[in-house]
C-alpha cells in the first residue's frame, strides 16, 4: 500500500508541472484548433444542406480515418518531450523509494495524461459541433447523405456506409476513442523507452513510429509489391494488421466479411505492444546513469 501511494504520489507531481507550462499549454492550444481545422468540413457540408448532426459524429467521422489519428498523435512529441522527467527533486524520490517505483509512477502519469488528452478531443469535437448536434444516439441525415451519396469521398470525409449499418454513434464513438488512446499510448512508450536508451532518442523514435504508419499505407504497399487494383485486398489486409496506425484506424477492422483485424484483436496488439514498451522500461531504468543539475 505504501509503494502504491508513492507511485500516486509521483504521477500527481508530474501532473502539477502542467500548471503554467507553456509546452502544455501549446500542445493542448494546437489540438483545439487541429480539431476546429479537421470538423470544419463536416460542420460547413452541414450548414450548407440545412441538415444536423448526432453529438459525437464530427468525431468519429474525423478521426476514423488514419490521417487524422496521425495528426493529433504527433502532438504527443511535444506532450512526452521531456519523459522521463528529471526534475530537481527526483533525488529525493530515489531516497525515499526505488527505481521501478519511480518509473510506474511515470508510466502511470503518461497513460493517465494520454487518456486525458483523448478526453480533451472528444469534448472539443463535440463543443465545436454543438451548434448543430443532437444528443440522440441516431445517426443524422447529414451522416446519411455522407456515407450513401459518396460525398464524403468528394470532401475527404471517412463516412462509411458500412459503419452506420452495423453500429449507434456512441458505440462507435467509443471505439474510435479507445483505438486512438491504445495508438497513442504506444507512441508514448517508444518515446519513453527510447528517452531512457539515449537522450532526445525518444523524439526520433515518435518521428519513426509515425512514418512508419504512414509508409504503411495500402496505397503505397501495393505500389512497392507491384499489386494490380484487382489484388489491392491484400495489401490492404498486410498493412492492416503490421501497421499500428491502421490498428488505430476504425474502418481497417474487418466487420466480419474480410480478413482485417477484428475491433478486439486490435485492442490486444495496443495491450502487449504497450506493455512490451513499459517492460522494457523498468528493465532499463534498473541501470539508467542518472544526472541532475542545480538545486531545488
Amino acid at each position: 500500500m505504501c509503494k502504491t501511494r508513492q507511485i500516486l504520489y509521483i504521477a500527481r507531481g508530474n501532473f502539477r508541472k502542467w500548471h503554467k507550462n507553456p509546452r502544455i499549454i501549446l500542445c493542448f492550444l494546437l489540438a483545439f484548433i487541429f480539431c476546429f481545422l479537421l470538423s470544419d468540413r463536416v460542420m460547413q457540408f452541414a450548414q450548407s444542406r440545412g441538415t444536423y448532426l448526432q453529438g459525437v459524429e464530427s468525431f468519429l467521422w474525423t478521426f476514423g480515418d488514419a490521417q487524422s489519428v496521425l495528426a493529433i498523435s504527433i502532438l504527443l512529441l511535444l506532450l512526452f518531450s521531456d519523459m522521463p522527467n528529471l526534475s530537481n527533486e527526483v533525488p529525493y524520490f530515489m531516497v525515499r523509494t526505488d527505481r521501478v517505483v519511480w518509473m510506474l509512477g511515470q508510466i502511470l502519469y503518461l497513460i493517465s495524461a494520454v487518456f486525458f488528452f483523448m478526453l480533451f478531443i472528444l469534448a472539443a469535437m463535440v463543443f465545436l459541433s454543438a451548434e448543430r448536434a443532437y444528443p440522440a444516439n441516431m445517426w443524422s441525415d447529414t451522416a446519411a447523405v455522407l456515407g450513401y451519396s459518396g460525398i464524403g469521398e468528394t470532401l475527404a470525409v471517412p463516412a462509411f456506409v458500412k459503419v452506420m449499418e452495423l453500429t449507434t454513434p456512441y458505440v462507435c464513438s467509443l471505439h474510435i476513442f479507445f483505438l486512438m488512446t491504445g495508438y497513442a499510448v504506444s507512441m508514448a512508450g517508444v518515446i519513453l523507452f527510447l528517452n531512457l536508451c539515449k537522450r532526445n532518442g525518444g523524439m526520433i523514435g515518435g518521428v519513426c513510429f509515425s512514418a512508419f504508419g504512414v509508409l504503411m499505407n495500402p496505397d503505397l504497399v501495393a505500389g512497392w509489391f507491384g499489386i494490380s487494383t484487382e489484388k489491392m485486398r491484400i495489401a490492404n489486409i498486410i498493412s492492416g494488421w503490421i501497421s499500428p496506425l491502421n490498428h488505430a484506424t476504425y474502418y481497417m477492422h474487418s466487420f466480419g466479411y474480410d480478413n482485417l483485424p477484428k475491433l478486439w484483436q486490435s485492442y490486444v496488439f495496443f495491450l502487449v505492444l504497450g506493455a512490451v514498451l513499459f517492460a522494457a522500461s523498468l528493465v532499463k531504468i534498473r541501470n539508467y546513469p542518472f544526472s541532475f543539475s542545480g538545486t531545488v
